[in-house]
């Protein structure tokens, strides 16, 4: 037995390891569902390694292999299990399927998944195996489950573990919308309200079963549900108005009412009033009888006397009785809530009906107990005559507290002793004296009535006259009178049945012309026509055969690539479930290779086809991708299309992306040292360029921008290429990425400062308050529903590692790259022709093309960041530091030797305009930035220098190009491009110094 017990534990120790392959997974997946008789019969060729019988212990084994499965195995595993359709065999170890529910050990599996689930924050797969547990394991199964497998136990262990679930069961909803926090739609199952109502449904039918076969557990099980219930806030006092608030009597009033009206009502109906003397405090009983109460259906006319409303009152109050037993004053606590209730709380005339013609414990033949409806008649007497309530209560309470006594009063036999006590009780007649001495005659009427009423039942003359009329109170005092001739407990049901059949009206809905006869269809003759046909003449003939077979199509070249004959002892690439796999995918380890090896073509596409959703699902679980981040870096970033494989560069850069947004500690530096070395190409480094920008502002939650491509161009191919090197040449398109954002952040940084400017100019200030705004026009707007969010993970925030993982190391090895290029150039400097070094090369960090994207790609890094702590103290000066060098200085002797070209021949700028527009639009974000922050203070006074330099070259770039002189690689946007630039960059530092020129020149 110590042995079973060893391989037990194997097991899930092998599940919380990495798994070598599928087949694998399958055996020890099978195994334990296999000891345990879960195992469904498609899977057992899976069970290569059984374990003994009765090894698995439920207690002590299942939760630690259902949290190794929820923690390692399904956000691995879950794509592949789906691939090969054994998707069934990891939810068997939570939610047994239909055909296990026989088997004594699903409840404990069940019960089990519930608190493992529930004791960490639930993942999108713990959601998904939520979703089926509450739709086929509900409360009423769960309770059959505890107290089943309890039944050997004590009932002290039972009810604990009863407890636990309940817990458990209420917490769910909680839970899933925290896990989910609004990024992705809730599964309507788990949404508050839904969960709920389904929830109380399920109670309901908790009580039914256990009526029927009522054991000592019962009541303090139920009692303790439904008091867990009123905490959750399922018994409100008011009807609920939107779905999201569940109501307990407003699921279930329906099924209750059918139960009460059927033939075995006795134990049902016993059994509820149990549960009500059984409640474990005085609070939980008077939520619960209040939300009873306050869902029953309120009456359309609550003064009418018609038979069929008086038989709506008398169905009311027998299923309040049903619920709540016949109440007697010697159910002290019962009775004195139910009292409280009723006189407390405001109500309408047509609840008072329902009310008193509950109290009295009418029955369906009309009988009345008359010694609880004298105690409560004593009751509504108090507060009727009381003086706090005569002079402080409003007309409505005035009206439902007369209503209620005089409908409890006409219950009562004429002249019976409780009558004749009321009559002549000092403290109702003192009422009556503080009614009639009322301000309002409206209340002042309520006396009226009263005192007249009472008088009259009990044998006494008193008419105060002046009933006529419509005003104060009159028709309602006609009305009560008119109600008072009969009493609600003597209505027959017959009546309401009647109504109820009589009202019902078929109606035949029908198209006209349906109902008649069809017309028989005619017989029509085509008749050959005669004379001359051209078409008589036309003769086919045989066309010579090809010399070429057809081409195959590519569905037939697919199927014939799939054909298992033609592939024979050649190995199919598994999909990658762990980073460790993904990594071998990307980097080849070379060398001779056997036939059956798959071609790195294979390789290479599998690992591009998982890498992004591979990365984004290991995000959160464990260290994986902190141990692997670095090595996907070197892979990704080394690969190279050789293999023209379809969208090559786009899977690369959503990988990198991911890597970036989910590992940026790890993957970050990486990227930045691996960009600095000299191996790449001018591809390979725009794609870290990229990564770094993307991924930082999807750390941020800033947009991205959508593509500029018209739909023409993605629909219709080019007519001068085929198709595949048409979308080839389109997708290189995407490098732009990063110039489109960098636009969208300069032009509003830009439209922020003329914004600023505006304001001090009074003609435009009265434009724009005598500018008329249009209204906007009528857009569809998706419903939340049918909208589908993509699901968002929850990322690091950028602040938190822009300055140490993103800018500082971007800064600095720029800086050291910069040091090294240059001391080589100044070694080889003397040499001439291809001797001599250039650091501007092609492909070079140096070289406009690539140092104009870095730039950009910096000022991207520098607007994500603007929320950071050190912004102003490092950020802010280190990048505008490294704009003005760039802007000012030569990087290369490239630059120096076109310079002294450009003198001799006339007149160009050495630096490309494409290199100044990103350095001053990376000045002009700092600078934007310190103004939006803390107006400029920082900057201004303590790189005062630094600002006034930025400045001087701004102006002086912006003077060149207005005196008309060219720029290398200007022209057209550009130069636009430029010249904005420059002026905005202008505009930001004469702003600065105005704001601070006093300051500036003391501390100069």
């Amino acid at each position: 037995m110590e042995s079973a017990q060893e391989q037990v534990r194997d097991v899930i120790d092998r599940l919380q390891r990495p798994i070598p392959d599928l087949s694998t997974l399958l055996s020890l997946l099978s195994s334990p569902l296999d000891c345990l008789g879960l195992l469904p019969p498609q899977y057992r060729r899976y069970n290569r390694a059984p374990l003994p019988d009765g090894s698995v212990n439920v207690q002590k084994h299942l939760p630690l292999l259902q949290r190794a499965l929820l923690e390692h195995i399904a956000p691995t595993w879950d794509t592949s299990l789906a691939e090969e359709k054994a998707k069934l065999l990891l939810e068997q170890h939570f939610c047994p399927d239909s055909f296990s529910f026989a088997s004594p050990v699903t409840g404990d599996v069940v019960l089990i998944a519930y608190s493992t689930i529930t004791s960490q924050p639930p993942t999108s797969y713990a959601i998904h195996i939520l979703t089926r547990l509450t739709k086929e394991y509900p409360v009423d199964r769960l309770h059959s489950a505890v107290f089943t497998r309890k039944s050997q136990d004590r009932p002290s262990t039972a009810m604990l573990s009863w407890e636990d679930c309940v817990r458990c069961v209420v917490m769910i909803p909680a839970k899933v919308a925290n896990a989910i926090a609004g990024h992705t739609e809730i599964p309507l199952a788990l949404e508050h309200g839904t969960y709920f109502n389904n929830v109380c449904a399920r109670s309901e039918c908790l009580i039914a079963s256990l009526s029927t076969k009522p054991t000592k557990d019962a009541i303090p099980s139920v009692s303790y549900l439904l008091a867990k219930l009123v905490n959750m806030g399922l018994f409100p006092a008011t009807p609920p108005v939107s779905r999201s608030q569940p109501s307990f009597f407003m699921t279930t009033l329906s099924a209750i009412r059918a139960r009460l009206a059927s033939d075995d009502v006795m134990s049902y109906s016993n059994f509820w009033s149990s549960i009500f003397l059984g409640l474990p405090s005085s609070l939980v009983l008077q939520s619960i009888l209040t939300s009873l109460l306050a869902s029953l259906t309120p009456l359309k006319r609550p003064t009418s006397d018609a038979p069929f409303e008086r038989a709506l009152v008398k169905r009311d109050a027998l299923v309040l009785n049903g619920i709540t037993g016949y109440l007697t004053p010697e159910n002290a606590e019962l009775w004195e809530s139910a009292c409280a209730i009723v006189i407390g709380k405001d109500w309408d005339i047509g609840h008072a009906r329902i009310f008193v013609c509950w109290m009295c414990s009418a029955s369906r033949s009309g009988r009345v107990n008359e010694q609880a409806l004298d105690t409560f008649l004593q009751t509504i007497s108090e507060t009727w005559s009381s003086s706090e309530h005569i002079k402080h209560s409003f007309l409505s309470r005035h009206q439902y507290i007369t209503s209620l006594l005089l409908i409890a009063v006409s219950y009562l036999p004429p002249s019976s002793p409780s009558i004749q006590s009321l009559a002549f009780s000092p403290t109702f007649i003192s009422g009556i004296g503080v009614y009639v001495a009322h301000l309002d005659p409206s209340v002042r009427r309520c006396g009226m009535l009263a005192a007249e009423v009472v008088a009259q039942r009990s044998g006494k003359k008193l008419d105060f006259g002046d009933w006529e009329g419509d005003d104060s109170g009159k028709p309602w005092a006609r009305e009560i009178r008119k109600l008072l001739a009969a009493r609600d407990v003597d209505a027959d049901f017959l009546t309401l049945e009647a109504d109820v059949g009589g009202a019902v009206h078929i109606e035949e809905i029908a198209t006209p012309g349906v109902l008649q006869p069809p017309v028989p269809p005619r017989a029509t003759t085509n008749e050959p026509t005669s004379g001359y046909d051209s078409d008589d003449s036309i003769t086919g003939y045989a066309s010579p055969p090809s010399s070429r077979s057809a081409s195959p199509t590519p569905s037939e070249l697919a199927e014939i690539e799939k054909d298992p004959t033609l592939n024979v002892g050649v190995k199919k690439i598994s999909r990658p479930v762990y980073l460790v796999q993904l990594g071998e995918l990307l980097r080849s380890t070379g060398g001779q290779k056997s036939s059956e090896d798959p071609h790195d073509a294979d390789r290479v596409e599998m690992a591009l086809n998982c890498a992004e959703e591979l990365i984004r699902k290991k995000k959160g679980y464990g260290t994986e991708l902190d141990e692997n981040a670095v090595n996907l870096v070197y892979g990704l970033l080394s690969l190279q299309d050789n293999y023209d494989l379809d969208d090559f560069e786009a899977k690369r850069q959503s990988a990198l992306n991911a890597l970036i947004a989910c590992c940026p500690k790890r993957a970050a530096p990486a990227l930045i040292e691996e960009f600095f070395k000299n191996q790449y190409s001018t591809t390979q480094r725009y794609v870290a360029l990229n990564a770094l920008a993307l991924g930082a502002r999807e750390m941020a939650s800033l947009p991205i921008p959508a593509s500029k491509v018209p739909l023409e161009r993605i629909s219709f191919p080019s007519k001068k290429l085929p198709g595949s090197l048409h979308q080839k040449y389109l997708t290189a398109g995407e490098q732009n990425t990063i110039p489109l954002i960098m636009d969208s952040i300069s032009d509003k940084a830009i439209k922020r400062g003329r914004e600023a400017t505006s304001d001090k100019v009074p003609e435009i200030v009265r434009e724009r308050r005598l500018r008329v705004q249009k209204s906007p026009g009528i857009v569809e707007v998706s419903s939340p529903r049918t909208a589908k969010k993509a699901p968002t993970q929850k990322l690091t925030p950028f602040t938190e590692v822009a300055t140490e993982f993103f800018i500082a190391p971007l800064i600095n090895r720029f800086w050291l790259f910069l040091r090294d290029e240059q001391t080589r150039e100044e070694r080889t400097a003397h040499l001439e022709g291809r001797q001599r070094y250039h650091g501007a090369g092609t492909g070079l960090i140096l070289n406009p093309l690539v140092l104009a994207q870095f730039l950009r790609t910096l000022a991207i890094l520098v607007h994500a960041s603007q929320n950071a702590p050190e912004w102003l103290a490092v950020v802010a000066p280190e990048a505008l530091e490294l704009a003005v060098t760039i802007g000012t200085r030569p990087v290369s002797h490239t630059e120096t030797d076109d310079d002294q070209e450009d003198d001799q021949s006339g007149g160009q700028q050495g630096k490309e305009a494409s290199v100044l527009t990103s350095a001053l639009e990376l000045t002009l974000i700092v600078l934007d930035g310190c103004l939006e922050l803390d107006g400029g203070r920082v900057i201004g006074l303590e790189h005062t220098s630094l600002l006034l330099g930025a400045g001087e070259w701004a102006g002086g770039v912006f003077s060149q190009l207005e005196k008309g002189v060219k720029v290398q690689g200007g022209g057209g946007i550009h130069e636009t491009k430029l010249r904005r630039a420059a002026a905005g960059v202008l505009l930001k530092v004469d702003d600065l110094t105005s704001r601070w020129r006093r300051s500036m020149l003391d501390t100069r």
